[in-house]
């Protein structure tokens, strides 16, 4: 079980908290990914340079959001 799964299933959670959690994160992404973009620009660098370094943390707010999904869905599906 990863660290976002523990924190998760050790809280007596609603299907309304992760959809709230969820929306926090994808709102995260977003404005990383613009702040991100917008900062390489005025420094001139290269969007491929830019998404290589953007790329690892996508992945693990990508991974986390899948999670948070899933157990949105189980909890639904449970309920």
């Amino acid at each position: 079980m990863d660290e976002t799964s523990e924190i998760i299933s050790t809280h007596n959670v609603t299907a309304q908290d992760l959809a709230e959690v969820i929306a926090e994160l994808e709102q995260y992404r977003e404005r990383l990914v613009k702040e991100t973009t917008e900062a390489a620009k005025r420094a001139k660098v290269m969007r491929i340079s830019l998404m290589a370094q953007l790329e690892p943390e996508l992945t693990k707010i990508d991974f986390a959001l899948q999670e948070l999904r899933n157990q949105q869905a189980n909890l639904m599906v449970s309920n």
